[in-house]
Formats: structure tokens, sequence, C-alpha cells
């Protein structure tokens, strides 16, 4: 059997939404996929504007920004779909992040499923992550299950996208969890230079490490605690925003630095876990120097994938996450998220 679906991923580094139309089938229990098209399509100064700044907004422009942001992913998942000629079956949706606080039992993504399907006048899936955090788990991460199923051949799969996240397997369990932030920092400390990214990392090539606050960074609480466990925005803001913003270090010196600091915590991370090879993915891949550090601190092999992989694999697998929710079978893991069973999330419109 063989599912064509469209994946929707729009991550906290805010470089644009995502749109993956992926085919997948499943052949003597194995599955199979192909990325048939993908685009990156960048969002207007003002849809930045807003994404950037809905945590402290009032709760009707938070709903309003719900319901718009749900007709802006449908209007643009319907161009793309008439630009490629396509005929999908589903549209999986992971929404746009604006509240994870798994402690308190609250996570929160807009793009309203009913207008993305009102838009399109086709099935959607969405909101995957509030079923998993009612059942005591922290909604986060979702992708380990696409990483066992699809992308088995490597030992660890390693994303850097607004948050370096690991996935990798002990035991025949499936552990995951976020490392550290990665984007969502470089690139705000990129746009103190003027520009959106750090492009090829060549900003924080040209700086230098500072010891100190790199000492600061890697004695954070957060890196002392044990799976599972995830992070938020609101946490960057409180606990990382505030020590960069301490002093008068250089931009491009604060780049070095937690260039540096995520390089630290992925070795920590990943080498012991006996792992020969890991698959990096996610607009981090391309930061050179970023990689080049990481390399320095991390003993086994660091594999990066086409640039379709690299750019699209978190819209993949949520156009997965889609299927198996359409199918009824798990696509949250307890071993991953810490809730009290697996679960098959995602409401259905």
């Amino acid at each position: 059997m063989k599912y064509n679906v469209i994946g929707l991923m729009s991550g906290t580094s805010l470089d644009g939404l995502d749109i993956a139309c992926c085919e997948f089938s499943l052949d003597d229990r194995s599955w199979c996929y192909k990325i048939r098209c993908a685009e990156t399509i960048a969002y207007s100064r003002d849809w930045k504007n807003t994404l950037s700044g809905l945590e402290s907004a009032s709760a009707l422009e938070y709903v309003t920004a719900d319901i718009e942001y749900g007709h802006l992913l449908g209007m643009l998942t319907s161009e793309f779909i008439a630009r490629h000629g396509l005929q999908p079956g589903l549209i999986s949706s992971h929404g746009h992040t604006v509240f994870h606080q798994p402690g308190k039992r609250i996570t929160s993504q807009i793009g309203n499923g009913a207008a993305i399907a009102a838009e399109t006048g086709l099935p959607v899936v969405c909101d995957f992550r509030t079923l998993d955090v009612a059942l005591g788990g922290q909604g986060a991460p979702l992708v380990p299950l696409g990483d066992r199923l699809l992308f088995g051949d490597f030992d660890c799969c390693l994303n850097l996208g607004g948050f370096a996240n690991i996935s990798f397997e002990i035991d025949g369990r499936r552990i995951a969890y976020d490392i550290c932030p990665a984007n969502i920092v470089l690139n705000h400390l990129a746009s103190l230079t003027g520009c959106e990214y750090d492009a090829g990392g060549m900003l924080a090539a040209a700086g230098t490490v500072n010891g100190p606050l790199l000492a600061r960074l890697n004695d954070l609480p957060y890196y002392r605690m044990t799976p599972p466990k995830s992070l938020g925005k609101e946490w960057v803001l409180q606990h990382i925003i505030h020590l960069l913003e301490t002093g008068s270090i250089s931009a491009n010196d604060l780049l070095a630095t937690f260039c540096e600091h995520i390089a630290v915590q992925i070795a920590s991370a990943s080498n012991m876990k006996n792992s020969a090879r890991i698959l990096v993915t996610g607009g981090g891949a391309f930061n050179n120097y970023l990689i080049s550090r990481i390399r320095h601190y991390t003993l086994p092999e660091i594999v990066i994938p086409d640039a379709l992989t690299v750019n699209f694999k978190e819209a993949l697998i949520f156009a997965f996450l889609g299927v198996l929710r359409q199918r009824h079978e798990n696509n949250c893991l307890q071993s991953v998220t810490g809730a009290s069973r697996d679960s098959s999330g995602g409401a259905i419109y």
C-alpha cells in the first residue's frame, strides 16, 4: 500500500515553512519513503514578527494568529499542490510551537487544522504533541519513531534545527531528547550583525571562544538532567539569552562560543553510545564551522546526507507520523517522552 502525503514543518528558528510531498510504502513490514518534491517558503516580515513574539501576546491575539496561520498554511499548501501537479491524500502538519512547558502539561502549536482542511479540501492531521503531554510525557521529540522506521541504518540521528536533538536505540528501546539550543540562538546572535543567519559559520569562524562564558553555558542544570527531557523557547529566553547579554562580548565571539557549546554538548550525548555513524540533518548541517567543531569533539563518524534529506527530514517524518495516525498505529514512544504509554497522537480534520 502506498501513501502520498504532504508534510508541513515550521521550526523555532523561523527559517520558513518546509513543505514536502512524500510517498510511503510498506513492504515486508519495512517502510520505504521517497521525497517527491519539497520547498521552503520564507515567512514575510510580518509573519516573522508575529511568530517570534506570540508568547507575550493577548489571548485574543493568540487565537486569531492560530486561525490566520492555519489559513496561511492551507493557502501555501494549495499553491504547492497546484504548482507541482500533485494529488496527495493527506496533509500532516506540525504547526509552529509557541509554548512548550511539559512540566506544567502545556504544549501549544498554532496552525489551526480545520483552517488547513477548509483551504485545501483534504484531510489534515495536526496537534501531534498534546496527547503525549496529557499522558505525562514531554511531547517531544516526536521524530524518533520515524528515525527508527525510516533511518534505522544509522546508529544515531542528530537534528540541528532550532534545537539540537538526538535519537538512538538502547536494548531495543528508542531514546531521544533535546541536547541543547542550536539555530534558535545562532540566528539570534547573527541578527546582531545584521544577518538573518551565519552562512556557513563564517562569522563564528572569525570569532574567538570565550572560556568563562563557555563554562557557564556548559554548567546549566539542564545538561545534568537525565532523559526524557526537552527544551522550549521559554527556557532559552530565561537561561541562554540572559547569559549571552551579560558583558560586552562581540557577536562573532558569542557565535564562536555558542558553536563550541553545541559541539561539547553533542559530543557528551553521543560519545558514550558506542555509535559508529551519526546521521546529521537540519539547517545546522550547512554550518561548516559548527560541523567542524562537532567533528573535533565527537568520536563517531558524522554523516551528512543529500541536501533534500538535510532540509526536509523533519517534514518527511511528520508526513509519516500522519500516516501512522491515519492507520491508528502508535506514533509517539513512551521510551522517548516518559509518558505513561505509547500513543497515536494527532487531531484529524
